[in-house]
């Protein structure tokens, strides 16, 4: 049965849990608004080449992530699905691929099925299904040059073996032009160390050059199309998101060491108590070719990432994959043992945690209400997660070797309602793209944009199409753009903003999005001119300021 309907079943849950729940919640800041417009700027600009954010040179990533996104807006339009069908679809490929390489391992449909499942329903894979960014697209390429690499050093003929080398370089060159060099850099700290241990170092220096040449062949077209478009795009994206990301003291996201441990336990829900029994078996069997192979996909980027000083919690997607494979086959293995007490173990843990967030959700409510009276439904669909949850996690705890696998559901009903459910303060404050499409006629008819945050601005621009916003004492990562001399105009300081409120009314009504929530945002409002339409909701403030009369 599994053989036959696993992998229609995974499609059926892919539609519902991951596609239907694209449109039905806003754009999150700051990733979601900051993607969605800067694709979109390549449509209606049509430049391919360099990418710039709201009209301003933006160099901290490659370009292919913003392709995807913004295929998927000139496919779908400029709308929710459109901006996330990106991330959706590279989540599913990869669900796709942990199947195909533990069938290959093993050949078992069993350990196939259950290897998929888990990937798919792990919630950090799950969650950012959904999520617009360029996390689930260099996943997916670092996955599919790993994947190729087992199938390369698995295979019989000369064919097959050329043809997975050159999908490996395939996806090395995709994987460098979505996010940089740790496409070229995660596969070959994988792979020296299998091949010396195999003692098959001989083929990388024989098959590798195919991968070489494949990957250089991909992305030397744009390499040296944004060199004669933009000099200082590399030095900068050089310097910037590899070299001090990783080694300085002021890097961004500084986090310990010790960051990804805890991190990878939560990534796994709802398997997590699976985790100890998964790597003791592993290491019971890591004399086994597939097992070392996966170990070290799974650990050495781990230890990689954890010796970076900027860290974020996405980074160790990448990871996931082999664990789940090797999961998958360890859960498979106990079944076919009647071993239980794992899934059981697991279930009470997820259950526990159901119940205790359903409580905590229950007293603050009663207490110090989260929703309003007019989210019953957004509270009613929060409930309706949790319960099913509980559900999710109560069968497998009664008979865990027939339910085992029900602990998907509670997760992909999860992703699916509990973004569409939040209260009304967190989505107005972190999804502002929906108060500016409640005012949107409104904005559509000033002539100048203003906003002191880039998340309200971008999400602005994304809304109205219109990348020029100019920027009201804020700058963060724009800042090596707006130094350029064609940007500096973009910057408006508290000193300047009246008088360059009085020019751009002279020529229009002028549409103002403030995010107001500290002593200096409030300042910034004072400055503004009195008059004009207000609207408030959350800590955002949107002004319709009207042309002053001649």
């Amino acid at each position: 049965m599994i053989q036959r309907w696993g992998l229609p079943f995974l499609l059926l849950a892919f539609g519902l849990f991951y596609l239907l729940p694209l449109t039905t919640h806003g754009l999150w800041i700051p990733d979601e608004t900051r993607y969605a417009q800067i694709s979109q700027e390549m449509l209606l600009n049509g430049d391919w080449i360099a990418p710039h954010f709201m009209g301003i040179r933006y160099f901290e990533k490659p370009v292919a992530g913003y392709w995807m996104i913004a295929i998927g807006q000139a496919m779908f339009g400029d709308n929710l699905f459109g901006v996330r069908i990106a991330s959706a679809v590279s989540t599913g490929l990869s669900v796709l691929l942990a199947y195909l390489i533990t069938r290959r391992m093993w050949n078992d449909p069993r350990k196939s099925f259950a290897a998929a499942l888990l990937y798919m329903s792990f919630g950090l894979i799950a969650g950012q299904a959904g999520y617009s960014n360029l996390d689930p697209q260099f996943t997916l390429w670092v996955n599919l040059s790993l994947v190729a690499l087992w199938f390369a050093l698995d295979s019989r003929t000369m064919r097959s073996r050329l043809l997975a080398w050159a999908a490996l370089g395939a996806a090395c060159g995709m994987g460098f032009m979505t996010k940089g060099f740790l496409a070229w850099l995660l596969p070959v700290l994988i792979a020296v160390p299998y091949m010396l241990w195999q003692r098959r170092f001989g083929e990388l220096w024989r098959y590798g050059p195919v991968a070489v040449l494949v990957a250089v062949g991909i992305s030397l077209p744009w390499i040296l199309s944004i060199h004669a478009h933009e000099p200082d795009f590399w030095r900068f994206f050089f310097w910037h998101e590899h070299i001090r990301r990783f080694a300085a003291e002021n890097a961004q996201h500084t986090r310990p060491w010790w960051f990804y441990l805890p991190l990878l336990v939560v990534s796994c829900l709802p398997w997590t108590a699976l985790l100890p029994g998964t790597f003791i078996q592993a290491w019971k069997d890591k004399r086994q070719a597939a097992t070392a192979f996966l170990l070290l996909w799974c650990l050495l980027p781990l230890v990689f990432f954890s010796l970076s000083r900027g860290k974020l919690p996405t980074y160790i997607m990448p990871c996931l994959l082999p664990l789940a494979v090797l999961m998958g086959s360890t859960l498979i293995d106990r079944i076919n043992n009647l071993q239980s007490r794992a899934i059981r173990l697991n279930s009470l843990l997820n259950l526990l945690i159901g119940v205790t967030t359903m409580g905590v959700l229950l007293v603050m409510q009663l207490t110090r209400p989260i929703y309003g009276h007019s989210e019953m439904l957004s509270l009613s669909l929060v409930f309706i997660m949790l319960m099913g949850w509980i559900i999710a996690n109560l069968l497998p705890a009664s008979k865990p070797l027939h339910y085992w696998a029900t602990p998907a559901l509670g997760i992909w009903l999860l992703v699916a309602l509990l973004p569409a459910g939040m209260p009304g303060l967190i989505v107005y404050n972190q999804m502002p793209d929906q108060f500016i499409k409640e005012h949107l006629e409104e904005l559509k008819q000033t002539r100048t944009l203003l906003s002191n945050d880039l998340g309200a601005a971008s999400a602005l621009a994304w809304r109205l199409q219109r990348p020029q916003v100019s920027l009201y004492n804020t700058e963060g990562e724009l800042k090596y753009g707006l130094a350029y001399p064609d940007s500096a105009q973009r910057k408006v300081s508290m000193t300047e903003v009246g008088q360059w409120m009085t020019e751009a009314r002279k020529l229009g009504s002028v549409g103002v999005v403030m995010r107001v929530k500290s002593v200096v945002e409030n300042e910034e409002v004072a400055l503004l001119p009195p008059g004009g339409k207000r609207y408030e909701e959350g800590n955002l403030l949107i002004l319709i300021l009207p042309q002053s009369q001649p």
